[in-house]
């Protein structure tokens, strides 16, 4: 990993692990919904969409007779399903009640606090503005929530380009809501730029970028500020795991988002000396731990697990779920 022309013996190279890392309480509990339902239920279990972004853990349940589809038009009648972590909007959960689908619902319960959001603002005749990634099912989700019966409207915006752009109905009754899972210092720019064109505009009172998120990011600050290559275990269609490779790249350390460790590339190490390693929201330990098994394999020192914002947070499973598991242990 290291190049040297002096007959001095190289110093292994030193891996340091960002706290807190990996699965938050809402994937944490998405997961285990899943789980829970094949052990009382039996597959197969539907899903709709992947119940996190993760390669590896859609690959577990899938084997366990999890059966993942994008619309519930693929789901046959009289079977179970489950709503991912991300959300739904309300027009797929009406769907699901008119079909007479039996529903458990994985939404993070911080996703679903700015469903309230939007639903509260609808109600007030606001016009509200979604800070966001478009395309992403959380988005989705989120924008199908408002309910433009009032009268009002929604709006998605990206980046400040979008902010100059947007024109709407009513500046004076206007409010904003964000994405849980995006960069904590793009979204402040944009809650920045749209204060100044709207300055009547309400929001939260503390954005809606999750707790987990923005541990993961401060992390990630203090990891990519002492090394020389960040490696994020995480899917590429994981939001959160994407915006920790930007974060680290923002602060002038190379960064690459892995699946898993075979993903690694040996031509990345050379010359470093310094690798941090750091997982996503929905990125399981145990790719973790393959990844330094393969950095140790190729010559590096023992883990150094840096210290950080202790998470103690848990989110309970459905009363109905959770009900029927103690009925069948």
């Amino acid at each position: 990993m290291q190049s040297s022309e002096s007959s001095q013996p190289t110093q292994p190279v030193q891996i340091k692990l960002a706290n807190p890392r990996g699965f938050c309480a809402g994937v944490d509990r998405a997961i285990d919904i899943v789980n829970r339902a094949l052990d009382v239920f039996g597959p197969p279990i539907y899903v709709r969409h992947e119940v996190v972004h993760n390669r590896f853990v859609v690959e577990t349940l899938r084997e366990r007779g999890a059966v993942f589809v994008e619309e519930l038009h693929e789901v046959p009648d009289d079977v179970i399903v489950i709503f991912s972590a991300h959300g739904v909007s309300r027009a797929v959960q009406q769907d699901a009640e008119q079909r007479g689908l039996k529903v458990f619902d994985a939404t993070c319960p911080l996703v679903t606090k700015v469903h309230m959001e939007v639903l509260r603002y609808a109600k007030r005749g606001q016009e509200c503005i979604l800070i966001g990634h478009e395309g992403h099912p959380e988005v989705e989700g989120t924008m199908g929530r408002y309910d433009t019966s009032h009268g009002g409207q929604i709006y998605l915006v990206e980046d400040e380009q979008d902010v100059a752009k947007l024109v709407v109905n009513n500046p004076a009754a206007l409010a904003f809501v964000t994405q849980t899972t995006l960069s904590m210092d793009d979204t402040a720019k944009v809650i920045d730029a749209l204060r100044e064109k709207f300055p009547e505009i309400q929001g939260p009172r503390k954005d809606d970028i999750c707790y987990a998120t923005q541990n993961r990011q401060d992390a990630v600050r203090e990891l990519a500020a002492d090394s020389d290559l960040v490696l994020v275990v995480g899917s590429p269609n994981s939001s959160n795991s994407n915006r920790l490779r930007e974060l680290s790249e923002r602060m002038g350390t190379p960064a690459y988002l892995i699946d898993n460790a075979d993903q690694i590339e040996p031509a990345w190490l050379e010359n470093v000396s310094r690798i941090g390693v750091t997982a996503g929201a929905s990125a399981p330990e145990v790719l973790v731990k393959g990844v330094i098994d393969k950095l140790q394999a190729l010559g590096a020192a023992v883990p150094i697990e840096l210290q950080g914002r202790e998470e103690n947070i848990t989110f309970s499973m459905p009363k109905e779920l959770r009900e029927q598991v103690i009925v069948s242990d």
